[in-house]
């Protein structure tokens, strides 16, 4: 038993020592070496605990994805269904990709830039992690539509898409900017943004 934890404890420290790399370099930068070196063990005992590098990169994004659910995508299950949530999920991702202490901004928008003309088992799982985002997100607008919150008319994909792409600005003027001014300017674009679906019978915030 007090070995398995231990080993539990190491393959834990593996993954967010590579996650820490994969948000500073890139989660194609990735390396078992590295990785190794990171924490001041032997290349073979990352080898034995995550198998290969495949691997490793899969649960790095497995973990991203865990947190971006439980920071992003989890509070919001609290409030009412519709555009309650849907506000609530927007803001915790502008928050999540404005804090500092977040070293990566996001590891999808960053590996849709490196491997989006790079076919390989890498791109189809950073494109799955988008996806499964995406459709979470669109639940939420078509829950919003169904309570009367967005107007009928409301396209969901066009309404992600518009989404998508303020988070992509905010994290271009965040990360490579140093913008800051660019919090302010993305809440203002999403309110301006929201207020075009916006039903005329809702009257919530």
């Amino acid at each position: 038993m007090i070995q398995s934890s231990k080993s539990e404890l190491t393959y834990t420290a593996i993954v967010n020592a590579a996650l820490q790399i994969a948000a500073a370099e890139g989660v194609g930068k990735l390396s078992l070496g590295e990785v190794a070196k990171h924490l001041g063990i032997s290349k073979s005992g990352v080898f034995s605990r995550v198998g290969s590098l495949e691997a490793l990169q899969e649960a790095v994004l497995d973990e991203f994805d865990r947190r971006f659910s439980a920071e992003v995508f989890l509070p919001s299950t609290a409030l009412s269904r519709g555009l309650p949530r849907l506000n609530s999920q927007v803001m915790a991702w502008i928050a999540r990709a404005s804090d500092p202490r977040e070293i990566a901004g996001c590891l999808y928008i960053a590996g849709a830039f490196e491997y989006d003309d790079i076919e390989g088992p890498l791109r189809d799982r950073i494109q799955y992690g988008v996806t499964r985002w995406r459709a979470t997100m669109r639940r939420t607008v078509i829950q919003a539509m169904e309570a009367g919150h967005l107007r009928p008319d409301t396209d969901p994909e066009q309404l992600i898409f518009e989404i998508y792409s303020l988070i992509v600005g905010l994290t271009h003027d965040i990360r490579l900017m140093r913008d800051r001014a660019a919090v302010q300017r993305v809440h203002n674009a999403y309110n301006r943004l929201i207020s075009t679906y916006r039903s005329f019978n809702y009257q919530g915030a």
